[in-house]
């Protein structure tokens, strides 16, 4: 199936809020927060990070190389935040997820990255938040089974947050595959 910029491809309510698969550009979203698939010490330098950093104008950059001034290298599990810059989105949530490897949880490590962005972004008050498929990319996680995790950690979270202030989560993929899986996955 060929997929069209922007083209939705999935949808399910959870707990009152609104689950979307996307296929599109992570950096024209129209949501309060964008997470960005980062290295622990947020040199954005390629993939998603790179797009965001490009798109959101030279402070994402500086604001990261403050954050990681102030508190080190980003770690599992932790969210750094910077402005959205030049973005739609006011926010970029940055989270590390795990570099694929036998022998790790890796599952696991990537599900702790979402429920961080996630958590997080409630804490700012975003009502809506895009997600790529984090670790999908330069860090070599197969494109399928990380659509997956971070699909069912979205939707078990939208479930245990049913007041919250999230009401929209989009998980956006960048090409057809990545749509696709995330919509498979949902």
């Amino acid at each position: 199936m060929e997929v069209t910029e922007g083209q939705e491809l999935g949808r399910k309510e959870v707990g009152g809020a609104l689950l979307l698969v996307v296929c599109g550009d992570l950096t024209s979203q129209g949501v309060d927060a964008v997470v960005n698939a980062a290295n622990p010490e947020l040199q954005h330098g390629g993939g998603v990070a790179h797009s965001l950093t490009i798109a959101g104008g030279a402070d994402v950059q500086s604001q990261s190389d403050e954050w990681v001034e102030r508190h080190g290298p980003l770690g599992p599990g932790g969210a750094a935040v910077t402005a959205g810059g030049n973005l739609p989105a006011e926010h970029i949530i940055h989270v590390v997820g795990p570099r694929y490897r036998g022998g790790q949880d890796n599952e696991g490590l990537l599900r702790q990255a979402v429920r961080a962005a996630l958590e997080v972004g409630e804490q700012l008050g975003a009502s809506s938040i895009a997600l790529p498929a984090i670790s999908a990319g330069t860090y070599g996680y197969p494109t399928a089974p990380a659509t997956a995790a971070i699909a069912a950690e979205v939707d078990g979270w939208l479930q245990e947050h049913t007041e919250g202030a999230l009401r929209e989560i989009r998980l956006v993929g960048f090409d057809d595959e990545t749509a696709e899986a995330f919509a498979a996955a949902l």
